[in-house]
């Protein structure tokens, strides 16, 4: 089995690759604290590689269609390699990797290990703008954007980005769906499912409750209108 988990930076992945690495999961080496395969430069190159093929349409439209009919550059394969030379190399029987910018080469990803097991990490995007995170500035990964000085809307931007990337790719052979807030507060079941999608007994890790809808202590702007269709179908309270 290998499994990856995709989602956004600050919606709660290390997580997720807490269970997966006390669970006797083997994710790859050196760690850092935040359970991220180390180091990134190789993943960060080869989204600048894969960003080349996503024309931006102007405003928050991105065209991703051309992303999953054409040939996958050797430099991409290559880079990917690299970046996971620890996993693909590991005789373990488990294994998997986590970093959250895995997100902006999913559609990639996904064909280049179509059996590989997706757990797609989803937390409320206002507590996911709260904290800074290198996928904030869409440009250091060669994404064009509509640029702004707003820190706040530069991170709603990509997140934006991602969910739409995510939305826009067909749907790989194993694919299952966990929000954060369900794992933290409802953590028996939503393990339960992780077991029965993973086929293998987890762990359980400490979780902390207070991590759940921070925006409502935030004084500043977390709130913004293109969020609401996917807090809607993601069952999220909007304004």
């Amino acid at each position: 089995m290998m499994v990856t988990v995709i989602g956004r930076g600050h919606s709660g992945t290390r997580a997720m690759s807490h269970t997966l690495s006390a669970s006797g999961v083997y994710m790859g080496e050196p760690l850092n604290g935040s359970g991220d395969l180390l180091p990134p430069e190789a993943m960060y190159e080869a989204c600048r590689v894969m960003a080349r093929h996503v024309r931006w349409k102007g405003g928050l439209v991105w065209d991703f269609s051309a992303l999953h009919t054409m040939a996958i550059p050797d430099e991409f394969t290559d880079l990917i390699h690299s970046f996971l030379k620890t996993v693909l190399q590991s005789p373990a029987p488990h294994r998997g990797w986590k970093i959250p910018e895995t997100t902006l080469v999913y559609p990639w990803i996904q064909r280049l290990f179509p059996d590989i097991q997706f757990i797609f990490w989803i937390r409320d995007p206002r507590d996911c703008i709260l904290g800074g995170h290198v996928t904030d500035d869409l440009s250091v990964f060669g994404i064009d954007y509509p640029r702004t000085e707003d820190v706040r809307l530069r991170r709603a931007i990509s997140w934006k980005y991602q969910y739409d990337l995510v939305r826009a790719t067909p749907k790989p052979a194993h694919w299952l769906e966990v929000r954060f807030e369900d794992f933290v507060l409802r953590q028996a079941e939503t393990v339960a499912r992780l077991e029965q999608y993973l086929q293998i007994p987890l762990a359980r890790i400490a979780v902390k409750p207070e991590a759940v809808e921070r925006w409502r202590t935030d004084g500043q702007k977390h709130d913004f209108d293109f969020f609401a269709p996917a807090m809607r179908e993601y069952g999220y309270a909007t304004p």
